[in-house]
């Protein structure tokens, strides 16, 4: 029996052509190669609806406003459809998919965003194929997460990251495994993916919060840091070395941190290593932090951390509850 996809397109390289001035995305392109090509209609591919955002964007201008509409379109749907797809442009697709993960509660329907590096307009790009194997998985797979999909491989949406702005292998998830490898043969890894929930579907929105990343780096001046502190802030995703250390020779600095987090400041400790995680009771650098209150990101990607802030932030909670909640796995985003 062929399922039913709804194809959300909110623009980025996938919908673009080239102009006098660059690539553009343009309305109603992709929609009318997907309606003509005959290749879109095969017997192993579901039937699939579009809907398309006016105006389309490039990603770098997505906002918490597009992530809650693309969340409302999928709830407003979900009776009505068996898996959603959402094209998206490449830049910022990690951090809408690490949203979407806990946005759409108790999520028992795949939800793939994919792009492309080289538009569908153009005559070599890697766009028909991602399109094709995102279909062909909402058709025969039963994967209940959101997901990135791009250049044969299924990932899970909370745990990538974007490695690349020219290579087809465009994202990563470097601290847990692909969901599916889509090669020659088809290798769906079943043990990874999450159960169906039991609770009916919910949508949490999300609301701006006053959240900032800071990036440690050898020599950082510490009255930067003292200048983002003494703003509103309600969370703070530091980025650390290694296994979550910091310098711990500057009393100024561990000082800074633990006023911050006597203010009800909430402050994660991320690793800026691609892989590993945080154990900061490994080093006396990192031990340091622990002792003042930092939170361990434990093995999220700072997108995934940011995410979850900000979508815990949106909701009735103490500081104390979502600290809790930040270390403990909502939808698969650490181990």
């Amino acid at each position: 029996m062929l399922k039913k996809v709804l194809i959300i397109n909110t623009g980025g390289t996938i919908s673009a052509i080239k102009t006098p001035t660059g690539y553009s995305p343009k309305q109603g392109y992709v929609k009318s190669v997907m309606d003509n090509l005959a290749l879109f209609k095969h017997p192993d591919l579901p039937l699939f609806d579009i809907i398309e955002y006016d105006p389309l964007l490039d990603s770098s201008n997505m906002t918490l406003d597009e992530w809650n509409r693309i969340g409302q379109d999928i709830e407003k749907n979900y009776a009505h459809y068996d898996g959603f797809i959402v094209f998206h442009g490449t830049d910022t697709m990690a951090y809408t998919a690490a949203a979407l993960s806990f946005m759409l509660e108790n999520l028992n329907k795949p939800v793939i965003l994919t792009g492309s590096q080289i538009p569908l307009s153009e005559v070599r790009n890697d766009a028909l194929d991602n399109i094709i194997s995102s279909l062909w998985l909402c058709q025969h797979a039963n994967i209940p997460e959101v997901c990135v999909y791009f250049n044969q491989r299924l990932l899970r949406g909370n745990r990538t990251i974007k490695i690349s702005a020219e290579q087809f292998n465009a994202f990563d998830s470097p601290n847990f495994p692909p969901l599916a490898i889509m090669g020659t043969q088809i290798e769906i890894q079943s043990h990874l993916i999450r159960p169906i929930p039991k609770k009916p579907f919910k949508l949490q929105k999300v609301s701006s919060q006053f959240i900032a990343n800071f990036r440690l780096f050898p020599g950082f001046a510490t009255e930067v840091l003292s200048f983002i502190l003494k703003q509103p802030l309600r969370g703070l995703i530091l980025e650390t070395y290694g296994a979550g250390n910091a310098p711990n020779h500057d009393p100024r600095f561990l000082a800074l941190l633990k006023d911050a987090i006597e203010r009800d400041i909430i402050i994660i400790n991320c690793t800026q290593c691609t892989q590993g995680r945080v154990v900061m009771d490994q080093y006396a650098t990192g031990n340091s932090l622990k002792t003042i209150g930092l939170i361990s990101g434990h093995d999220m990607t700072p997108e995934a951390a940011h995410c979850k802030l900000l979508y815990l932030l949106s909701q009735p909670l103490d500081v104390k509850e979502i600290k809790q909640l930040m270390e403990k796995s909502l939808c698969g985003e650490l181990n």
